[in-house]
């Protein structure tokens, strides 16, 4: 006799109801994906520029997607859409990250498995290529969840994690907003208020959830600081229990206030759902004390949602079928 899982059975009901012309008012998601909130308008962006973001979030949901349909886990999928994030000067993750105020890149990232409760994070590296990548080689093969720096990279070198020189995160345009954050006279682009965190969170056919994301920081950062990104709880979350997580925003406020697991905890203790628990502290908790972000989280059900309290955030979701959907700014000016 034919068997599915929870997950197969869901996909299977829902194109039926399709079919029947009864198709649930939202779709179900297997991916999300963000590129980071903040004061992201459409005033200031060109039609080309916007093009390119468009572009490149859809091509990372394509891919993610492929992975899931070719049965690959979450944690597979989440690693793929993230380097391929990483590896755009669009955002500010791994290529495209910002200087720090000594004129230096400094990356982190964390990964978290919701079928195991596994995690890794690393803070702080300068040479490797991919840094959600080498989160995962701690997750998966040392008995830490957080490395940082220099040990953090001799590890991931031990794994073959690609290294590559300091130089390779240089852009002018990242490098000009660096010199004209210290106040010198240079030519730059407007430097966007932005936490340009990218991030995905992922439902496999097995059922299982996974959350990962990765940042290079706030723009002229000093004294070696680290935002939510690499921390497991507050930028990054996943539990088949109840969601998987992955935020973007000003980091000291979601560390406070453990914003990924809290999203979690309300829908565990509280009983409510995934949009419910998120717009609850995205909209409420967080925008009460002026702490500018956004996340996306997806439930083991596919229900999924991308709330934020900046004018705007790159993000977008695809389904087992269909097309990629991205959006950028408030619903007001989709």
């Amino acid at each position: 006799m034919l068997t599915l899982n929870k997950f197969t059975a869901t996909v299977f009901l829902c194109v039926l109801m399709m079919q029947l012309g009864l198709a649930p008012t939202k779709p179900k998601a297997v991916l999300v994906v963000h590129g980071g909130a903040g004061t992201i308008l459409k005033e200031q962006m060109t039609d080309s520029i916007e093009q390119l973001y468009r572009e490149k979030l859809s091509e990372a949901l394509l891919v993610g997607r492929e992975v899931i349909r070719k049965g690959g886990t979450s944690v597979d999928a989440v690693v793929a859409v993230i380097e391929i994030l990483e590896d755009s000067p669009l955002f500010n993750a791994g290529k495209g990250a910002v200087f720090t105020a000594e004129g230096k890149n400094e990356l982190d990232a964390s990964i978290m498995d919701g079928g195991t409760g596994m995690a890794g994070a690393v803070a702080s590296l300068t040479h490797v290529k991919n840094p959600i990548k080498a989160a995962r080689a701690v997750m998966e093969h040392s008995e830490h969840v957080m490395m940082i720096g220099s040990g953090a990279e001799k590890f991931v070198t031990s794994q073959g994690i690609e290294m590559v020189p300091e130089d390779y995160f240089f852009t002018q345009k990242r490098f000009d907003q660096h010199r004209k954050a210290l106040g010198e006279a240079v030519k730059a682009e407007p430097i966007q208020k932005k936490y340009g965190t990218v991030g995905a969170v992922a439902l496999d056919g097995y059922g299982n959830l996974a959350a990962g994301t990765s940042t290079g920081g706030m723009t002229n950062k000093q004294f070696g600081r680290v935002g939510d990104a690499p921390i497991i709880g507050a930028g990054t979350y996943a539990s088949n229990a109840s969601c998987a997580v992955s935020a973007t925003g000003h980091g000291e406020f979601f560390i406070r206030n453990v914003v990924a697991y809290d999203i979690a905890a309300l829908m565990t203790y509280k009983n409510v759902s995934v949009e419910q628990a998120s717009e609850a502290v995205i909209n409420g908790k967080l925008k009460a004390i002026n702490g500018g972000g956004g996340v996306i989280a997806l439930d083991r059900e596919g229900n999924f949602t991308m709330p934020f309290n900046t004018p705007g955030m790159y993000r977008g979701f695809i389904s087992l079928e269909g097309e990629p959907q991205v959006f950028i700014y408030g619903a007001e000016e989709e």
